[in-house]
C-alpha cells in the first residue's frame, strides 16, 4: 500500500468535487464534466491501490 498514492488519489477526488461544484455555481458544463472526470480518476487510483494491496496479501 502506498500511502503517497492514496493521498494523491484523495486529493484528485477532492479537486474534482470542488471543480464540479464550481461548474454548478457558474453554470459551466465543461468545469462540471472536468470535475467529474477528476473524481473518476481518483476512484481509479484508489482501486489500483486496492488491487496492489490484495496481490500483496495473496503473496504473503
Amino acid at each position: 500500500m502506498s500511502l503517497e498514492e492514496r493521498a494523491k488519489a484523495t486529493g484528485k477526488n477532492i479537486e474534482g468535487k470542488a471543480q464540479e461544484a464550481w461548474g454548478e455555481v457558474t453554470g459551466d458544463p465543461k468545469d462540471k464534466a472536468a470535475g467529474q472526470a477528476k473524481q473518476v480518476e481518483g476512484q481509479a487510483r484508489h482501486a489500483k491501490e486496492d488491487v496492489k494491496d490484495d496481490v500483496k496479501k495473496a503473496v504473503d
